[in-house]
């Protein structure tokens, strides 16, 4: 029996998560697996809970077959995250077959001619994408290309990746599968009761709607309300900036030998910068500022290729005739520019670049960073990096594929390149194409009904066996902070229906109700979900406010759906800031924005479809 003061305690440490994700104290998967632990050592969530006896009858029966499903352990094996597993891999296998590129280069072709006919594509197609696939790596694969299409047509690039994330995440509505917080809902829903199941398409026909107002919001007011901001591709000029790189070495009869390098001619360089000093293969260690030249050291000198022509006349140093300060000209190659967003999983995130030692680490420069609105040119080393900081990146096309390969940067300056197995890609279609059948075919006369779960196990698996994707390649596609954030939330959830804190608080909600339309709460509960995945992880607040509603929903003696639909919808709805869906924070740094510029292009599409929501919920699920 859970005691008043285990469920002071638990509603406490609610406030507490949420508190935690809005100012960030720690990782949200950390905080939520936090949250879990926290309620078993509490005592409002067990380990495990017995069997329920056979004497019970009726609603007696199902309340404790509730309660035996809510324990710390069975959330591991819920079937939502599971499921959510299965699409990053499937979504994984649809990029390496070339089936995403594919489209995306036909988008190229076609889409270019004007700004309009581009924005128009752009949406119906990762909209249609993101019905079926994890939103994320489509949102990755058209990015560059939109960015390059903008640099070569000098349009706004700020003017397409506010729709491109918004596309993404009403795309995602359009199934159950499409983004996983239908999958959470409707997997705590069909935990409480098989009849609160949603079906593959049960929630496309309000989806689509979403995607045609959308749609329609960004062809007319939503245009007029994308800002023109500055990215930092702008600061890629034309060839007359492309700088390049040249590699000398100190000879044996250099009079730089044991000079210091603020003490040599070196620093005085006006159109051409000693960048970094290599000795016995490695870059010396600490500022240029400490470095006393000796015998063999290489000097990485930088700057626009006239420049370093011009440096016998200029500087005293002659490439023809490097025994004037004993430097022997090796090799000059081309130093260009690209962009990288810090991506969620990135070994940077949370380091300086002080910290990290980045020049001398990675061999690149970084030119300038993209923070929270703002274009940072100078003054930045100190600077934590952070998931979607957008970096401009300056060093020898072999060096920055080096950086980009180890995946601490989403590549925005053009179309990552990885191995495609063109070949198996009928396969990847072939496998999404039967698990779409299968989920919707389920349950319908002769077909018994099969969980989704196992459906996706089974289209994983056959990717797998097929070698449309690899196991290696599968592992790390999946992203496994998502996966473990649902866990821990699921757990909180748990621990409110089982700690009775759930019933409690539906009480109050009726109470306060009174003999308000039920209608208006499934509108006011829409509303509560949109504003609080502004603030928090969109699956935290589906894993929490799921259980709420179906217990308000029971005991207003309605049909629970309406209200489930209303979290599902309502979570998914983040418009109005950066930081409420991943696709948003990946094309904020991006697009060069300002954290305002979400707050007036999305609040008034996201009122938009609360009023939709409001008035078709009811009317495809019925109260």
């Amino acid at each position: 029996m859970v005691e008043t003061w285990q469920q002071i305690a638990l509603g406490l440490l609610v406030l507490m998560v949420f508190a935690g994700f809005i100012r960030e104290w720690a990782s949200p998967e950390v905080i939520a697996l936090g949250a879990l632990i926290v309620c078993v050592l509490l005592g409002v969530l067990p380990i495990a809970v017995p069997t329920p006896s056979a004497d019970l009858e009726g609603a007696a029966l199902a309340r404790a077959l509730r309660v035996f499903n809510a324990d710390a352990l069975r959330v591991f094996s819920h079937p939502a995250p599971i499921t959510v597993a299965c699409m990053f891999i499937l979504s994984a296998a649809l990029e390496r077959t070339g089936v995403i590129e594919s489209l995306g280069h036909w988008f190229e072709r076609t889409a270019a001619t004007s700004q309009t006919r581009m924005l128009v594509v752009m949406v119906v197609i990762v909209a249609g994408l993101s019905g079926f696939m994890n939103n994320t790596p489509v949102v990755v694969i058209f990015l560059p290309i939109v960015l390059g299409i903008c640099r070569r047509k000098d349009w706004r690039a700020s003017r397409f990746l506010i729709p491109l994330s918004y596309a993404a995440i009403v795309g995602g509505t359009v199934t159950i599968i499409g983004t996983s917080t239908n999958l959470v809902a409707s997997g705590i829903a069909a935990a409480y009761d098989p009849e609160y199941a949603f079906g593959f398409f049960d929630v496309t026909p309000l989806g689509i709607v979403f995607v045609v107002v959308t749609f329609v919001y960004l062809l007319t007011l939503g245009k007029r309300l994308l800002p023109d901001r500055v990215t930092l591709a702008s600061l890629i000029d034309s060839k007359d900036s492309r700088e390049f790189i040249t590699r000398a070495y100190v000879s044996r009869q250099s009079p730089l030998i044991g000079v210091n390098f603020l003490d040599s001619s070196l620093k005085k360089m006006k159109k051409a910068r000693v960048i970094d000093v290599v000795r016995d293969g490695q870059r010396v260690k600490g500022g240029l500022d400490e470095v006393v030249f000796e015998q063999g050291d290489e000097i990485i000198i930088k700057g626009r290729l006239g420049d370093l022509m011009g440096l016998a006349d200029k500087d005293g140093i002659t490439q023809g005739n490097p025994d004037q300060l004993g430097l022997e000209d090796v090799r000059t190659e081309s130093a260009v520019m690209m962009e990288g967003i810090i991506g969620p999983d990135s070994t940077l995130a949370g380091k300086s670049l002080k910290e990290l030692n980045f020049r001398q680490r990675y061999g690149v420069l970084i030119v300038a960073v993209h923070r929270r609105g703002r274009n940072l040119q100078e003054r930045f080393e100190d600077v934590k990096l952070a998931f979607g900081d957008t970096l401009l990146v300056q060093g020898p096309a072999r060096r920055m594929q080096q950086l980009f390969d180890l995946k601490h940067f989403v590549n925005l300056s053009e179309p990552k390149e990885i191995a495609i197995r063109e070949k198996k890609a009928p396969l990847a279609i072939l496998a999404i194409l039967a698990f779409m059948i299968s989920s919707l075919l389920s349950g319908i006369q002769v077909i018994p009904p099969i969980p989704i779960v196992q459906v996706a196990l089974c289209a994983a698996f056959f990717v797998l066996i097929t070698g449309c994707i690899d196991p290696v390649e599968a592992y790390q596609s999946v992203e496994w902070k998502v996966l473990f954030l649902i866990i821990g939330m699921l757990g909180l959830g748990q621990a409110l229906q089982y700690s009775g804190l759930a019933d409690l608080l539906a009480r109050v909600v009726v109470d306060a109700a009174g003999d308000v339309d039920p209608r208006i709460l499934v509108a006011l509960f829409y509303l509560l979900a949109a504003i609080l995945t502004e603030m928090v992880s969109n699956n935290a607040v589906a894993a929490l406010l799921t259980p709420l509603v179906i217990i308000v929903s029971l005991q207003l003696g309605v049909d629970a759906k309406p209200f489930i639909a209303a979290v599902m919808f309502g979570s998914s709805a983040s418009f109005a800031t950066p930081i409420g869906y991943q696709t948003n924070t990946f094309v904020y740094g991006a697009g060069g924005y300002q954290f305002g510029d979400f707050f007036r292009a999305g609040l008034p599409l996201a009122l938009i479809l609360w009023v939709v929501a409001s008035l078709l919920i009811p009317v495809i699920w019925p109260l």
